[in-house]
C-alpha cells in the first residue's frame, strides 16, 4: 500500500512540476458584435458548418457594463482584458479611477510573449483594452502613445496615422526603435526582429468584401509562425472587428463575409492548437450588435435573412467557446470579467 501511495505522490508531483515548466499558450479570439444569431447565420450561410463546432466547451457570458445594461466595446474589452466592469467608453480604468493591469500585461510579467491582431485599427477599443488606460476610447492619439510604449511583441492592424500625424508633432513610429515596422505581410514574415509591427492601413482597414489585405487567417498564421519559434509561452488576442460594423450598418452580407473571415482565422488557430498542444483557445464576443433575428433561409441553398431591431448593441449574453488546457472552466454562465480570471489562473506565477 505504501508503495502505491508513494508512486501516486510522485506522479502528482511530476504532473505539477511539468505544468509549472510548461505554462499554456493562450489565444483569445473576439468576434466583435458576434452574438449567437450572427454565428448561426454565418454557419448556415457557409454550408451549415463552422469550425466552432469542434470546440470542447461552450459557455455564456453576461456583457453588461458598470451601471449600464448595454455595453460598448471599451467596457466589455476592459472586462475581458482586465477582469473588472467599467463605464462605457473607458479603457483599462475601473469606476474608482484605478488603472488596471490587463491579462496581456500580466502574462508578460510571467515571461510570456504577446501579440495583438485586429481587422480594425490597432488603437480601436477592443485591442486597446489590452494595453491602454484612458478615460475615453476616442483619445486615439493618447492610445497610440501608450501602444508605442507598450511591450507587445507583435501587432497587426490599421491606424498608422495616429502614430505619425499628431497634435504633438511626434512621429511615434520613429520613436519605436525596438520594432521593425513593416508595410506588408511578406515583410512581416521575412523579418527576424524580436518585435514587429505591421500597419495594414493608414486609418481603418476596408471590409473583407472590398479587398482588405491580408485576410485574418493569414495574419494569424504569420504571427503564430513567429511565436512558435521562440520556445516561450505566449498570449495572443485576435479580433474580427468588422462583424460589429456590419451589425451597426444592418447589412447582413457585411456580417456574413466578416464572420467567414473570422471563422477561417479560428480554424487556423485551432489547427495550431491541435498540432502544438498545450494551447488554450477561447472564442467569444464583446457583445451582440444589431439585435439581429434570423427569420428565413434555406439550409440546402446556404441562404439566410432576418431583421435588425437596432443600429446599436444589445444586452444579449454571448457564447464562449474553449479548447485546450482549462477549457472545461469556460462552461456555464458567468460575467465577462470571469474570462480574465479563468485565463489568469492558468498562468503560473
Amino acid at each position: 500500500m505504501k508503495r502505491f501511495l508513494t508512486l501516486g505522490l510522485v506522479l502528482i508531483f511530476s504532473y505539477g512540476t511539468a505544468q509549472d515548466q510548461n505554462p499554456p499558450n493562450i489565444i483569445l479570439m473576439i468576434g466583435d458584435g458576434m452574438g449567437l444569431t450572427q454565428i448561426t447565420a454565418g454557419m448556415y450561410a457557409q454550408g451549415n458548418t463552422t469550425v466552432l463546432e469542434q470546440f470542447e466547451a461552450v459557455g455564456l457570458a453576461k456583457t453588461h457594463a458598470h451601471e449600464q445594461l448595454v455595453t460598448d466595446s471599451a467596457a466589455s474589452g476592459t472586462a475581458m482584458a482586465c477582469g473588472e466592469k467599467t463605464y462605457n467608453g473607458v479603457l483599462g480604468i475601473n469606476p474608482k479611477n484605478e488603472r488596471l493591469e490587463s491579462i496581456l500585461e500580466y502574462a508578460q510579467t510571467q515571461g510570456y510573449l504577446s501579440a495583438l491582431l485586429a481587422t480594425s485599427s490597432i488603437v480601436h477599443a477592443t485591442p486597446a483594452a489590452f494595453y491602454a488606460n484612458v478615460d475615453s476610447r476616442k483619445k486615439y492619439q493618447e492610445i497610440a502613445l501608450q501602444m508605442s510604449e507598450s511591450k507587445v511583441d507583435y501587432f497587426i492592424g490599421g491606424g498608422r496615422t495616429h502614430f505619425t500625424t499628431r497634435e504633438d508633432n511626434r512621429n511615434l513610429i520613429e520613436e519605436m526603435r525596438d520594432y521593425d515596422i513593416v508595410n506588408s505581410l511578406k515583410k512581416f514574415e521575412k523579418s527576424t526582429a524580436s518585435k514587429i509591427g505591421f500597419f495594414t492601413d493608414e486609418e481603418e482597414p476596408k471590409p473583407i468584401a472590398q479587398g482588405r489585405y491580408p485576410d485574418l487567417d493569414e495574419m494569424v498564421n504569420a504571427t503564430l509562425d513567429k511565436l512558435a519559434t521562440k520556445n516561450k509561452p505566449f498570449f495572443m488576442m485576435v479580433e474580427g472587428s468588422q462583424i460589429d460594423w456590419g451589425g451597426h450598418a444592418n447589412e447582413l452580407n457585411y456580417v456574413l463575409s466578416e464572420f467567414k473571415d473570422f471563422d477561417k482565422a479560428v480554424a487556423a488557430v485551432l489547427a495550431f492548437a491541435k498540432k502544438q498542444g498545450n494551447t488554450l483557445v477561447i472564442v467569444t464576443a464583446d457583445h451582440e450588435t444589431g439585435g439581429f433575428s434570423l427569420l428565413k433561409g434555406s439550409v440546402e441553398k446556404s441562404s439566410v435573412s432576418g431583421k435588425y431591431s437596432t443600429t446599436g448593441h444589445s444586452a444579449a449574453m454571448v457564447p464562449v467557446f474553449a479548447y485546450g488546457p482549462g477549457a472545461a472552466s469556460f462552461s456555464g454562465i458567468y460575467e465577462n470579467t470571469s474570462i480574465f480570471k479563468k485565463m489568469k489562473v492558468l498562468i503560473p506565477e
